[in-house]
């Protein structure tokens, strides 16, 4: 991938190379992509509502971008653009622009040095589904703040499997820990993982038999302890929302050179216990993991906090581009446009969240209620595009 860096949002929407044919042009192609990021930001979820927003704010957007002749683009031409658009060269300049946003400093832990965790994951674009389109992505999202580092459509006749090492591929690891699920703790990319120089955390359930079978015997009948197992435990509570809850992290290194497993440095049990404090019920749950960081790299501390930080991928992105966004209730199915939809919304997540907001639905009616906040949120000089 390349290295560039860019400024803006719309600096980046410039450099997506424009698919359409010379002839019959009637607008920027900078100027059709930067509308349907702007109609986004103010809260717009789908093409239709997002030309009804240009044309209704036409006379703003006017003003504020300076369209050659002073043309706007109809819904149809806002629909043919995300369609035809290159994906590959969307989500990779995408990518690189939320890349180049600061991360938060984070606090850092006397015990051991601090690692970059990141998380992959996938999801289902429901509201095509619905329709007969299956599209499903995987995405690389930053712990620390929810920015999205990248994202790949898997192929219609495959899974996320064969997805996830698409999108780590050529990737520098160094510093990092890739963090997954059950479905995507397989060999191979561990493997890749290390290789490429990055650590990894992965969640080990029955899909892995042998492993997890080993896991579960160590630590429901463990061997005498020897000192080079470095066995420790760390616990964490947090009261909020009603519950009282308790995450329990065990480690052990007495696997490591026992089970074939690529790069292994410690494997892992989490006990998770949860009490509703206004009922009393009380609910728990035990799962496994397996991580390439030796016990000397990590404190069993750190290693829960990047085990959490794996459902930022969820909370921060994939429950917001839902709950808040609307894209499992969008009607778009053809072509490149539900892919290009989450790109964009991708790139405005983490554009938001490197500006201090925590709440997006307040973002979006903040920059929805003027057309002016959005596009110059986005970059847009004030000469216009």
């Amino acid at each position: 991938m390349d290295a560039r860096e860019y400024s803006s949002l719309v600096e980046a929407l410039r450099d997506v190379p424009d698919p359409r044919k010379a002839r019959g042009k009637r607008h920027a192609w900078p100027l059709v992509l930067t509308l349907l990021g702007a109609a986004l930001l103010s809260g717009q979820q789908g093409v239709r509502a997002i030309g009804q927003w240009v044309r209704e704010r036409a006379e703003d957007l006017r003003a504020l971008l300076r369209p050659a002749r002073g043309r706007l683009p109809s819904t149809s031409t806002l629909r043919r653009a995300l369609r035809a658009v290159d994906l590959e060269a969307l989500e990779e300049r995408l990518a690189q622009f939320a890349q180049g946003l600061a991360a938060p400093a984070a606090p850092e832990e006397a015990a051991a040095p601090r690692w970059a965790g990141q998380a992959l994951d996938g999801k289902a674009l429901r509201g095509a589904s619905r329709h007969g389109a299956r599209v499903h992505l995987v995405s690389l999202t930053r712990h620390a703040d929810g920015v999205v580092l990248g994202q790949v459509a898997v192929d219609a006749k495959s899974n996320e499997i064969t997805a996830a090492p698409r999108l780590l591929a050529e990737r520098n690891l160094a510093g990092t820990v890739t963090t997954v699920d059950a479905l995507l703790a397989q060999r191979a990319l561990a493997a890749q993982i290390r290789r490429q120089g990055g650590h990894y955390l992965m969640a080990v359930k029955e899909n892995q038999p042998e492993l997890h079978a080993a896991i579960h015997r160590l630590f429901t009948e463990p061997p005498p302890p020897l000192a080079s197992d470095c066995a420790a435990a760390y616990t964490a509570t947090e009261k909020g929302h009603g519950r009282l809850e308790t995450r329990t992290l065990e480690r052990s290194a007495a696997l490591t050179g026992e089970v074939d497993w690529p790069g292994l440095g410690q494997v892992l049990r989490r006990t998770y216990r949860a009490v509703e404090l206004r009922t009393g019920k009380v609910s728990a749950e035990v799962s496994y993991g397996v991580t390439s960081l030796a016990p000397v790299e990590a404190s069993a501390a750190a290693v829960e906090a990047l085990w959490r930080g794996h459902w930022t991928i969820e909370t921060r992105v994939h429950r917001v581009r839902d709950a808040t966004m609307g894209e499992d209730a969008g009607q778009q199915r053809v072509g490149h446009a539900p892919q290009a939809l989450a790109a964009l919304r991708n790139g405005l997540l983490s554009l938001l969240r490197s500006r201090g907001w925590a709440n997006i639905a307040d973002a979006l009616r903040h920059y929805g209620a003027y057309p002016e906040r959005a596009v110059r949120l986005l970059g847009v000089p004030a000469d216009g595009l």
